[in-house]
């Protein structure tokens, strides 16, 4: 396969298997921890303005399929990039980061969580996947 072709399929895979993760786990999260009374998630603007009700550990899966989601879909891409494996997994963090500005901005949130969001969840396990996903040296004694 062409080189480039590759590298343009690992981008696409990893942000798939990235968004399929973050949904899935932001999904399952109301199933383990219940959301606070008349909170509504039914469309953006109801979760907007049922923010407030939320406590903190209503977060926690917004923030694991945040972070586990950015951190699948850029091991994926940097595991089948031809090349610049590294560069790719960063470059899915930073992709799920502009998302992640974006739904903040829309969504909102406290400022603990977006602040924590922003910054833990998208580039730092961009490159943590890109890293796991290089191959192993052998070191040699």
């Amino acid at each position: 396969m062409n080189p480039i072709l590759k590298n343009v399929c690992a981008a696409f895979l990893g942000l798939i298997i990235g968004s399929v993760v973050n949904i899935a786990l932001v999904n399952m999260g109301p199933k383990i921890i219940p959301l606070p009374e008349g909170a509504d998630v039914t469309s953006m603007e109801a979760l907007k303005e049922t923010m407030h009700l939320f406590k903190p550990e209503n977060f926690l899966f917004p923030f694991l399929g945040h972070s586990l989601g950015t951190l699948a879909g850029a091991f994926i891409a940097a595991k089948l990039a031809f090349s610049h494996k590294l560069k790719f997994g960063i470059g899915i963090g930073c992709f799920y980061l502009l998302g992640g500005i974006f739904a903040s901005q829309s969504i909102g949130g406290p400022t603990w969580f977006v602040i924590t969001d922003l910054v833990v969840a998208y580039v730092p396990m961009g490159y943590l996947g890109g890293i796991l996903a290089l191959p192993k040296q052998v070191v040699s004694e």
